[in-house]
């Protein structure tokens, strides 16, 4: 598709979506059917492009780009019929007889721009909750990773229908021309550097975004921990997808005591995951491109910290070992930026109080870890910090919930989505009152002339609690 059709693509879903095609229940419930017949259909054709595009491990590939699309896609199935019912809303006496409710209503048609390091699932999950809420769709793929970008656009059309879903592939220039066009919403999983070109963009036609990013997640260990535990679960969350998880723990926090305790259960968990040669484990994946890997090793190269595990690389393989550093200061160039990569830097802290403060000194992250068998270290934390998601003891596991909200807050994203929430990011929650004609002798008291006595009466009927006093009159 040439950029000098896009125009046309995106008035022929609009004509679609004002036919109100994309409307009933059936026909949500049909593409959603289709859509998980797509992931059943062609599993191993998903494993086979995410291998050629991360070389990411089956076991990785099956738990977080299908599992997880298939979770989803149960729970909007099970539930978006509930969802789309209207929500009636409790009334004062001025009110009492006519029906008040908050009706959900599609937005129309939307973009889905994804992203390269869960290729599937970032084009998959928002596109669930956008059929589910009656909206026409206009997926974008990243074209970094390009067997899977080619796959979603040869699979959506055969399975989806084709006058409400189109998929638009290519790069930069063809994601501007697209944003050139006006959208009911734009959904945007990426980058913050790419998410102020989409605001800008967005800002012409006033149209609202969803902002999925990222940021440095922390990891403070602090107190009483079972060491052996948090290294398995911090290795994990880490390494899994080389570390390219926009949730991934970005740096580690803790006192050198825990720090030195720590060391030795992370060389030993590496080796039992990875085994001795991490090089030629099929468990490990690879750098998505060579522009990717040169950054990395550029940051692992220009870091004052100390390797003390890993730091082995190979650029025709886009291969870096799991690497770990200590004596990392916090104005080290591996703490300016997301690492997104198989890269943890230690940094140590003196207190709490002093890990706390350095994370409040950050941006707010897409998710802050903390580690210890106290529950007044967790709650502390997690009452003194903000972030767009928590977990404790440990990492990324909070995300394949379909019932909590995935999002960011601040520079870490806009917005939320993962079940219903992704229902309700792509709905208008409409305000709706239904009256009829009765009563309308008590409609005098808000007619002119307008007298003292009758707007006393008035804020007496319109108040929410009976037992208020009236509006005082001057």
């Amino acid at each position: 598709m040439s950029e000098k059709e896009f125009p046309q693509v995106i008035n022929r879903l609009r004509t679609t979506f004002r036919s109100g095609k994309t409307l009933p229940e059936e026909f949500r419930r049909e593409q959603l059917s289709n859509l998980l017949s797509l992931v059943k259909d062609n599993e191993q054709l998903i494993i086979d492009a995410v291998y050629k595009d991360l070389r990411k491990p089956k076991f990785e590939a099956v738990l977080s780009e299908i599992e997880m699309c298939r979770n989803e896609l149960y729970c909007a199935i099970d539930n978006f019929s509930s969802w789309m019912k209207p929500e009636y809303v409790s009334k004062h006496l001025a009110v009492k007889l006519d029906d008040c409710f908050v009706r959900r209503e599609p937005l129309g048609v939307v973009l889905i721009i994804g992203a390269w390091n869960y290729p599937f699932q970032l084009i998959l999950i928002p596109l669930i909750g956008a059929i589910a809420a009656g909206n026409c769709v206009i997926v974008k793929p990243s074209e970094v990773s390009a067997a899977t970008e080619s796959l979603i656009a040869e699979l959506i059309p055969k399975y989806l229908s084709q006058d409400c879903y189109t998929v638009v592939c290519g790069g930069a220039e063809e994601t501007k021309a697209l944003l050139e066009n006006r959208f009911d919403h734009i959904f945007y999983t990426g980058s913050q550097a790419v998410a102020r070109s989409i605001l800008q963009a967005a800002s012409i036609h006033l149209t609202p975004v969803t902002l999925e990013l990222g940021g440095k997640c922390p990891c403070l260990i602090y107190g009483r921990v079972n060491i052996a535990a948090a290294a398995r679960r911090l290795v994990w969350s880490k390494f899994f997808n080389t570390g390219q998880s926009c949730v991934a723990p970005d740096y580690v926090l803790c006192t050198r005591d825990v720090r030195d305790a720590l060391l030795p259960f992370l060389r030993e968990t590496l080796e039992e995951f990875y085994s001795k040669e991490p090089q030629t484990n099929l468990d490990l994946g690879r750098i998505v491109t060579d522009r990717h890997w040169t950054r990395l090793m550029d940051l692992l190269h220009k870091s004052r910290g100390k390797v003390v595990l890993g730091g082995e690389s190979h650029q025709e393989e886009k291969y870096i070992a799991p690497t770990v550093l200590v004596d990392v200061e916090e104005d080290d160039v591996l703490m300016e930026e997301e690492i997104f990569g198989p890269i943890l830097p230690i940094l140590t802290v003196e207190s709490l109080e002093e890990g706390i403060d350095f994370i409040n000194r950050k941006e707010k992250p897409l998710a802050l870890y903390v580690f210890s068998e106290e529950s007044s270290v967790v709650n502390t934390v997690m009452e003194k910090t903000s972030s767009g998601g928590f977990c404790s003891n440990d990492g990324m596991v909070h995300m394949t919930l379909p019932t909590l909200p995935f999002g960011g807050v601040g520079a870490s994203g806009w917005g939320s989505y993962h079940g219903r929430w992704t229902f309700e990011t792509f709905s208008h929650r409409r305000a709706c009152m239904l009256r009829g004609w009765a009563l309308e002798r008590l409609n005098v008291l808000r007619y002119p002339p307008y007298t003292d006595n009758n707007l006393s009466l008035l804020c007496w009927t319109a108040s929410a609690k009976k037992s208020w006093p009236s509006c005082s009159v001057m």
